[in-house]
C-alpha cells in the first residue's frame, strides 16, 4: 500500500491476497489519513468516510448509469465488447443499472414481494430449513459451514420467493458466481466469455419458467412480474428475465457471504473471550443487534460505483460527466467518526452505522430478507450446535468486491 496524503493518491491491489484477506487494516490508515482518495488501480477517486458515502449514495449528480444523459461519442465511451452480447443484455435492463424512471417502476413492480409482512411469513420456512440443515451436518469430522448452511439457506429462499424449483439450485449458484466474476478487478477475456455463457444459459432457464408461468400462474413473485408483463408497457419480457436473475444473483450472493463472515466473527470473538456464542442471541432485541454489528463489522459487499451525471466538484476532486467514483460500503462501518472503537466487535453496541445494504433509491431491496435470514438462522446455529469451533483458519475469496469466504471448515 502505497499513500500520498498530500496528493490525496493511493496504490494498493485489490488483489493482494494480504490486502482482500483484511482490507480493515488499510481502511484504519484511510479514514486516519485520507477517507476521500484517488485509487489509481481503479482509476477514480473513492469514499470510505460513512457520511460521505451515505451522503453520496443518495446525491443525484450521480448514477448508476450514464448512457440515459450522454452518448458514447460524447463519453469516448467504446462499443460493447462482441464477446459478451448476452451478459450486457441482461446488464441493461438491471433494475440495478438503471435511473428513474425506469427504476422506480421496475422497482416498484419487485416492491411489493419485499413488504414486511410477506417477508416475515416466510420466518417458519427458513427455520425448518435451518434445523433440517444441521440435522445433516457430518458427525466427529470437520466439514465447510459454507456448503453445508451458509449456501443453502438464502439460495432455496429466493428461488421459493420466485417460484423457482429449490432442486435446480446447483444451476442457479453456479451460473451466479460466473456471472458476478464480471465486477472483479481485473477480470480476464476468459472471465468475459464464461460470464456470457452463464447468462445465456440463465436466462433462457428464466424464459422456460415465464413461459410456464402464463398458462399457470402461482403464487410467487415471477408469476407477478409475467402478470405485469403482459399488462403492457409495465415490464417488458428483456426486463422480466433480468429482473428475476438480479433477484436470484443478489439474493444469496451477499447473504451466503453475510452469514460466513457473521459464523467466523462469533466464532473467533468468542473464542478469544470464553463468551458462549449463544448469549448473544437471548431475545429478539440481542439478535438484531447482534446481527447488525456483524453487517457493520464484515459486511460482504465492499465496493459501489456510481457515474457523475454531470461535471461536478467533489471533497476537492474535478470529475466530468461520466467519470465515475467509488463507494466502500465495507469501510463505513470502521469509520471512528461514526462508530466508538470500530475495530472491536460488540454485539451490545447500539445502532451500529454501516452501509452494508447501501442507501438511497439503489437501498438493497432484499434487506428485510437478508436481516431476517440471518436473525434465524444463527440462533438456530449457535443453539443446535454450542461446541461449534473453527476446524482451520478461514480462508478469504480473491474478490475484493465480494468479501467473504472461500470456505468455513468447522466441527461441531
Amino acid at each position: 500500500m502505497k499513500l500520498d496524503k498530500a496528493a490525496r493518491r493511493l496504490s494498493l491491489d485489490p488483489r493482494d491476497p494480504v490486502f482482500y484477506a483484511d482490507p480493515y487494516r488499510a481502511y484504519a490508515r484511510l479514514h486516519a489519513e485520507a477517507p476521500a482518495v484517488l485509487w489509481e488501480e481503479y482509476g477514480h477517486p473513492v469514499f470510505l468516510a460513512h457520511a460521505d458515502v451515505n451522503r453520496l449514495l443518495r446525491d443525484k449528480r450521480f448514477g448508476r448509469e450514464i448512457l440515459h444523459v450522454a452518448t458514447r461519442e460524447e463519453l469516448g465511451l467504446p462499443e460493447p465488447a462482441a464477446h459478451t452480447p448476452r451478459f450486457d443484455a441482461i446488464d441493461a435492463h438491471s433494475m440495478l443499472e438503471r435511473e428513474p424512471p425506469v427504476h422506480t417502476r421496475l422497482r416498484t413492480l419487485v416492491n411489493r414481494a419485499f413488504v414486511s409482512r410477506r417477508v416475515e411469513a416466510l420466518r417458519p420456512a427458513i427455520a425448518d430449513l435451518a434445523h433440517a440443515l444441521v440435522d445433516g451436518f457430518p458427525s466427529g469430522a470437520p466439514f465447510d459451514l459454507l456448503a453445508a448452511y451458509a449456501t443453502p439457506i438464502p439460495v432455496r429462499v429466493i428461488a421459493r420467493m420466485l417460484g423457482v424449483p429449490e432442486a435446480e439450485a446447483p444451476r442457479l449458484l453456479d451460473w451466479s458466481h460466473r456471472m458476478v466474476a464480471m465486477y472483479a478487478f481485473g477480470r480476464t477475456r476468459e472471465v468475459e466469455e464464461d460470464a456470457d455463457a452463464a447468462a445465456g444459459a440463465f436466462a433462457d432457464f428464466v424464459r422456460g419458467h415465464v413461459a410456464q408461468r402464463r398458462g399457470h400462474p402461482g403464487d410467487d413473485l415471477l408469476s407477478v412480474l409475467v402478470a405485469a408483463e403482459e399488462e403492457g408497457a409495465r415490464l417488458s419480457e428483456d426486463e422480466l428475465v433480468s429482473t428475476a436473475i438480479l433477484l436470484l444473483n443478489a439474493g444469496h450472493e451477499a447473504t451466503v457471504h453475510a452469514l460466513g463472515n457473521a459464523v467466523r466473527t462469533i466464532l473467533e470473538t468468542c473464542g478469544a473471550t470464553g463468551v458462549d456464542p449463544r448469549a448473544l442471541f437471548r431475545d429478539a432485541a440481542t439478535t438484531e443487534r447482534t446481527v447488525e454489528e456483524c453487517l457493520r463489522f464484515d459486511p460482504p459487499l465492499h465496493m459501489f460505483t456510481r457515474y457523475a451525471l454531470t461535471d461536478v466538484e467533489e471533497s476537492g476532486f474535478s470529475l466530468r460527466k461520466g467519470e465515475r467514483i467509488g463507494l466502500v460500503l465495507g469501510a463505513t462501518g470502521r469509520d471512528p467518526r461514526a462508530n466508538r472503537d470500530p475495530d472491536r466487535f460488540d454485539p451490545d453496541r447500539e445502532a451500529p452505522a454501516h452501509t452494508a445494504f447501501g442507501a438511497g433509491i439503489h437501498f438493497c431491496i432484499g434487506a428485510p430478507l437478508a436481516r431476517l435470514e440471518m436473525q434465524v438462522a444463527l440462533p438456530i446455529l449457535f443453539e443446535r450446535c454450542p461446541n461449534l469451533a473453527l476446524a482451520e483458519r478461514p480462508r478469504v475469496r480473491d474478490a475484493y468486491h465480494f468479501h467473504g469466504l472461500e470456505t468455513l471448515m468447522v466441527r461441531t
